[in-house]
């Protein structure tokens, strides 16, 4: 179901720029980075039963080793930002609440495009993988404070340049004049689906702010 004009108007507010039908989508920064930095510091002697403290101290400095910003408020200042839009980036967006999955479905419903993702390109950190199989969690529809979604031509140029830079980057998939919206992993495919509540509220009644 299409958004009405008010909604669509408050989304594409939400978006820097426009994706055009075929760029390519650069994730910079892993997937679920805030949300793994607070469920080690809520979950921490729960989590300690099965992971050592050495573990749980590098997942609760997540964002900070592997961010490319420290918040979402402030990701428009931030040098990845600033690289992105001199390589001719033409729709940014600093990832929240649900995730990355969230960040494609917003960038493409804001421009009007389709896309094709694939979940196994999406950087993410092993720590975050293995707490979110804790507790069931999607960790790619997980709070994603720390890392940016760019839409851009020509996308590994990007990408080698933010490696460069010490930042983790990737294509991660492509724009299309279609209006599907598919997620692969592998051969199979699914389509990406409107965002819904952040994971992190299916074990914590509220998301503290940055």
């Amino acid at each position: 179901m299409r958004l009405g004009k008010a909604a669509m108007e408050a989304l594409q507010a939400e978006v820097t720029g426009r994706l055009s039908a075929g760029e390519e989508l650069v994730a910079a920064g892993a997937a679920a980075l805030r949300g793994t930095v607070l469920l080690t510091e809520n979950k921490w002697d729960e989590l300690n039963r099965t992971f050592s403290g050495g573990f749980l101290y590098g997942a609760g400095n997540l964002q900070r080793d592997y961010g490319v910003t420290e918040c979402r408020q402030e990701a428009a200042s931030c040098e990845v930002w600033k690289l992105a839009e001199q390589a001719g980036a033409t729709a940014l967006y600093a990832m929240g609440e649900g995730g990355i999955l969230a960040a494609l479905w917003k960038m493409a419903e804001a421009s009007s495009v389709g896309l094709d993702a694939d979940l196994r390109k999406i950087p993410i950190r092993q720590e975050t993988i293995e707490i979110c199989e804790i507790y069931d969690l999607n960790p790619y529809k997980m709070l994603s404070d720390g890392a940016i979604l760019f839409g851009i031509a020509g996308g590994e140029a990007l990408v080698q340049e933010l490696r460069r830079k010490g930042y983790p980057a990737a294509v991660i998939g492509q724009t299309n004049k279609s209006n599907d919206r598919r997620l692969f992993s592998g051969e199979s495919f699914r389509y990406l689906e409107r965002p819904a509540a952040d994971e992190l509220y299916k074990i914590m009644e509220t998301i503290p702010q940055e």
